[in-house]
């Protein structure tokens, strides 16, 4: 299978809503129900001050996690994915729903946690360099991130492991992994920052 050579661009993503409102199955797939299960378990119960989910789509896990935020950015490159996540989360108050492709668009402010599911493989690996560069500004001190990717074969710039090593081993000492989860499909890494380093 040949790799594709630059980013996915947000034609990629529109094409993909416009032949079927939900392409991934988000909110029928058992495989997406255990790994967001998965993921809410890796993040913990306690309340997230802040925190900001990369690649929304259609807002299926922004539901579910807006159930540990008190404030909450979910971002998507693919205005038909959002429209459905407006309709879905539209009653919760502490989410924030924008249109930002990274890492070339950023959001202003510090986060408590950052969630990167299903989304690093789409970028060529100097494009996910740089999301970690930026990320580690915009985490704050004693801030999780959580990179959660599918680990079988695609025609991504990256792998799922690819992309999640590459992003972890870019951040090298500033974050530790203080957790990291192998499914059969999937992968799961928590990564953390110091409390005392901002």
């Amino acid at each position: 299978m040949s790799r594709r050579t630059a980013s996915l661009p947000d034609a990629y993503f529109e094409a993909l809503y416009a032949g079927g409102r939900d392409p991934w199955q988000f909110a029928t797939s058992d495989y997406e129900r255990r790994k967001y299960a998965a993921t809410l378990a890796a993040i913990g119960p306690a309340r997230i001050p802040r925190a900001w989910e990369v690649g929304c789509s259609i807002g299926v896990f922004t539901q579910a996690l807006a159930g540990l935020c008190d404030d909450l950015l979910a971002v998507d490159v693919a205005d038909s994915a959002l429209e459905q996540a407006r309709a879905r989360c539209g009653g919760l108050a502490q989410v924030a729903l924008q249109r930002l492709r990274i890492p070339d668009e950023w959001p202003r402010g510090q986060f408590d946690l950052i969630v990167f599911s299903e989304v690093l493989y789409y970028l060529v690996a100097d494009d996910i360099r740089t999301a970690a560069w930026r990320s580690l500004v915009s985490l704050a001190p004693g801030g999780r991130i959580v990179l959660v990717h599918w680990t079988g074969p695609t025609d991504y710039p990256c792998t799922g492991d690819e992309a999640a090593t590459l992003f972890r081993d870019t951040c090298g000492y500033r974050l530790r992994t203080v957790r990291q989860d192998r499914h059969d499909a999937y992968r799961l890494d928590v990564l953390q920052a110091d409390a005392s380093i901002s």
